[in-house]
């Protein structure tokens, strides 16, 4: 499998990373089927957060009570996961130096790691301070228990803004998106298209933004048609025109419609990264099958027009 390097790292990252916040109800042996799965693919990251099960912490210390790695098996992988959500009397966001501190020492006894390779914060909070970020990640990164840091969810702006305060680069932005949610990509290829509701720019060039950079875009829900609204492959009600893009392609490269939808975000030159959500071993291993694949333009562009974009 492709490996990404995030710029300003020694990650060589896989270009697929496992999402693990399902995984509360399954079983340690489904965990470590589903985690073997996307290791035999060559996934090596895997994405958590603090708040991903019914309380606290719950699924990283599953995935961590399933996996029991050894030393050496923590240093194959790389290890991310996510802070700044509260959910006791919210849910509100807290990006404030203590509650930042406190999740991440919870994260780590969870995940039984003595470090964790990158440090999210978990969607925008609107009373953020910088400065209490800032002294929140020195102290993570003095102490050795935070290696590296990004964010999730949030705007070119709320970016600038950190960046003028936090010392350490933002190495990512998890953003949602798949070939029927993409607006970060659509607004740009329909630009000054007055009649076109879809050249809104809704983001503020954002894609561009971290490609110019360095920060490299992790795709969340990758095969949802909206804000986990389903999932698209197989929907022939709302997309079929879609639907039968994706298994021609399937059919011409030996893969299931899961990869040709891994491929069409692979196939962009920002090098995103897509973070599955699924817990089925075999859709694990679908969706890995499409992560080297190298869509021309013309097969990108029809999948793109079939999910219902314009090209002017």
């Amino acid at each position: 499998m492709k490996t990404i390097t995030l710029k300003g790292t020694d990650i060589a990252a896989s270009n697929v990373v496992l999402g693990l916040m399902r995984v509360e109800a399954l079983s340690d042996d489904e965990i470590r089927a589903m985690v073997a799965a996307g290791r035999d693919a060559g996934v090596n990251f895997l994405d958590t957060a603090d708040v991903y099960g019914s309380v606290d912490h719950l699924a990283e210390r599953r995935v961590a009570d399933a996996l029991k790695l050894t030393p050496s098996q923590r240093a194959e992988i790389y290890i991310q996961t996510k802070a700044g959500i509260v959910r006791e009397g919210g849910p509100y966001f807290d990006f404030s130096t203590a509650h930042l501190l406190e999740a991440v020492e919870g994260s780590l006894k969870a995940l039984n790691t003595d470090y964790i390779d990158v440090l999210l914060l978990h969607r925008p909070d609107a009373l953020v301070e910088p400065e209490e970020v800032a002294a929140a990640f020195d102290q993570l990164e003095a102490q050795g228990k935070v290696r590296y840091f990004g964010v999730s969810n949030q705007t070119v702006g709320q970016m600038e803004l950190l960046r003028r305060t936090v010392r350490q680069p933002l190495v990512a932005n998890q953003l949602q998106l798949s070939i029927t949610h993409a607006p970060m990509i659509a607004e740009g290829v329909a630009t000054n298209m007055q009649a076109l509701p879809q050249s809104i720019d809704r983001g503020a060039g954002i894609l561009d933004y971290c490609r110019l950079h360095g920060i490299t875009v992790q795709a969340w829900s990758p095969y949802q048609a909206g804000f986990f609204t389903g999932t698209f492959i197989g929907d022939r009600d709302k997309y079929p025109e879609l639907n039968d893009v994706l298994d021609a392609l399937a059919s011409k490269y030996a893969v299931p419609p899961i990869g040709i939808a891994t491929a069409w975000i692979t196939r962009h030159p920002a090098n995103i990264q897509v973070v599955t959500g699924t817990t089925n071993p075999g859709r694990i291993t679908g969706a890995c099958a499409g992560a080297d694949l190298r869509l021309t333009r013309a097969e990108w562009y029809a999948l793109y027009r079939a999910a219902g974009y314009d090209v002017p």
